[in-house]
């Protein structure tokens, strides 16, 4: 509950997502008033994230889907191989 530390890990790029047991990873990557420069950029730290968490054990295909959507809204597929390539 260290608020200081909280701001400053935020402003220092930290990067938090949910993981549930299914294998499904979470994260708001933007708002709508986000420029579409700055949702690709936290899009790219997001995944960036995702493979350094990556166990060291695990064998084969680690990212094996990616959509992207709004709070509410539909998810839009997107080729795991092209956003790991761009992220």
């Amino acid at each position: 509950m260290d608020v200081k530390k909280a701001v400053a890990d935020a402003k220092g790029g930290a990067v938090e997502f949910r993981v549930e047991k299914a294998g499904i990873v979470q994260a708001g990557i933007g708002k709508a008033s986000f420029s579409e420069t700055q949702i690709r950029e936290n899009a790219k730290a997001f995944l960036d994230a995702v493979a350094k968490a990556k166990p060291a054990g695990a064998k084969g295909t680690f990212v094996k889907k990616v959509a992207l959507s709004s709070t509410m809204g539909p998810g839009v597929r997107i080729d795991p191989s092209n956003a790991l390539a761009a992220g």
